[in-house]
């Protein structure tokens, strides 16, 4: 996106990156497992339990607890899978895709004191989250 640096869309991005990397708090560290658990849900459609595990790394019990609640909020659907009944299928629910697709709320304040930021800076920003970005887990 270089070039395209707009406050909006750096606040928007260094969220995501906050919540990728654990946060502050452990409401941040929970939005972004749960983030993690939809996505891993929304690529593998029809996903399984066991593969939606395998994509976040944790263990199947952990993750049918994290599902259950999922599916609770409406953002994930559970339904039998028509060639194998004993196998779950998971899917994004309408909900959960919109939330999913929807940038992580960024801070209102931290966008407004982007906005004050010269073009060359904002690039450089948006840079540097680049490069957090890439760095491993």
């Amino acid at each position: 996106m270089w070039g395209n640096a707009t406050p909006g869309a750096i606040a928007a991005r260094f969220a995501r990156l906050v919540e990728q990397l654990g946060g502050d708090t452990a409401a941040a560290k929970a939005m972004g497992q749960q983030r993690d658990l939809m996505a891993a849900v929304g690529a593998s459609e029809p996903a399984t339990l066991n593969q939606v595990s395998a994509h976040v790394g944790r263990g199947a019990p952990a993750v049918s607890r994290a599902v259950d609640a999922l599916v609770r909020a409406g953002l994930v659907q559970r339904q039998a899978d028509p060639d194998n009944r004993r196998r779950l299928a998971l899917r994004l629910t309408d909900e959960g895709r919109q939330f999913l697709n929807r940038p992580p709320a960024a801070d209102g304040s931290l966008e407004a004191r982007l906005g004050r930021l010269a073009s060359s800076e904002l690039r450089a920003l948006e840079r540097g989250i680049e490069i957090l970005e890439r760095l491993p887990r």
